[in-house]
């Protein structure tokens, strides 16, 4: 029966949605990659429906986990054990791959991240602000307007004999300057060679400034499929850098892997797992202003067939403390309608 027990971790991004399945061997069941286009509550419900097929009803979920930024929305939806940021999930993955890794280099679909571990211990990490140069939207976009498919990017720039310099510290002025390399006659691959060259140096300047980068370095996020982007990484730094083989769910893999710490490796202590069905229920989302002080709170409340779940965005904990009861509607709620 133990082959039918797994440990679920959900990563909701806002570009794609990861979920893992994660046998108590710590071997690898099922991995998805979704795209979350906006709407992460239903694809969490897809991700489930998907995940049903495929291992049939009788398997047991016995622990779960939710990180990315809509990790409170997917814990609030599954039912989830624990919820960790994307910083901890990360950490948690590459060292349970790796004890000795000492760096983790970060690149997902619209922000970057670096993660500094000494003895298995997170002790810095950077996160991008607010530009999405050098994340991976904007290599889809410069793939697309050039007219090739994004998984032919990486090989292409690999057979660069001269790179060229491009600006990458500005998505636009780097689209500007690569479009003035191709007026010049430069070779595609030199292009797309220099392209990974500045996303690594816009990285490094920015993500890694002052950090202490050393080896071994991970290398993890949709980005790391591509083996231009690892080059110029390594090129920069002057020493390996490893992809993981489930580099593209690891923040996912981590959320299992904390949802086992969290219920132990044989779920003893149960989950609150709302189960695999979860799919085919209804839920609802739904926000209001509060207007009981000057702050004026956008308060979201999601619902499960007029339920109410979970409240969050209030300063005070007016709302998110507030106790449900059977019908849906806690006394906060009939304060807000005038009852």
């Amino acid at each position: 029966m133990g082959e039918d027990k797994y440990f679920l971790g959900v990563d909701v991004g806002s570009v794609s949605t990861n979920i893992v399945l994660l046998r108590p061997n710590n071997t690898l069941k099922e991995a998805l990659y979704l795209r979350t286009q906006g709407r992460p509550m239903q694809t969490v419900q897809e991700g489930i429906k998907l995940l049903r097929s495929k291992i049939g009803n009788s398997a047991e979920i016995i622990g779960v986990g939710a990180t990315g930024s809509a990790r409170q929305l997917a814990a609030t939806l599954l039912g989830a054990d624990v919820v960790k940021n994307e910083i901890t999930a990360h950490a948690v993955a590459a060292s349970r791959v790796n004890p000795e890794v000492q760096t983790i280099l970060e690149i997902g679909g619209q922000d970057s991240k670096i993660i500094i571990l000494r003895d298995g211990v997170v002790s810095d990490f950077a996160m991008n602000t607010v530009c999405a140069a050098g994340t991976g939207s904007f290599l889809d976009q410069q793939a697309a307007r050039l007219g090739i498919p994004i998984e032919e990017f990486g090989p292409l720039a690999l057979q660069a004999k001269h790179p060229v310099q491009i600006a990458g510290r500005c998505s636009v002025f780097a689209e500007s300057d690569m479009i003035h390399k191709q007026q010049l006659g430069h070779s595609l691959p030199d292009i797309l060679a220099g392209l990974c060259q500045a996303m690594v140096r816009n990285y490094l300047n920015n993500v890694g400034k002052n950090k202490d980068i050393r080896g071994p370095i991970f290398f993890q996020g949709g980005v790391a499929a591509n083996p231009g982007i690892r080059k110029a990484f390594e090129v920069e730094l002057g020493q390996p850098v490893i992809v993981p083989e489930h580099y593209g769910v690891m923040g996912a893999l981590g959320a299992a892997y904390l949802a086992q710490e969290r219920v132990g490796t044989q779920g003893e202590t149960g989950t609150k797992f709302r189960g695999l069905h979860l799919g085919e229920t209804q839920f609802q989302a739904k926000s209001f202003e509060c207007s009981g002080c000057a702050n004026h709170c956008e308060v979201v409340e999601i619902q499960q067939e007029g339920i109410s779940l979970a409240r969050w965005g209030d300063r005070c904990g007016k709302w998110s403390n507030a106790t449900t009861v059977v019908t849906g509607i806690s006394s906060r709620e009939s304060e807000r309608q005038g009852a």
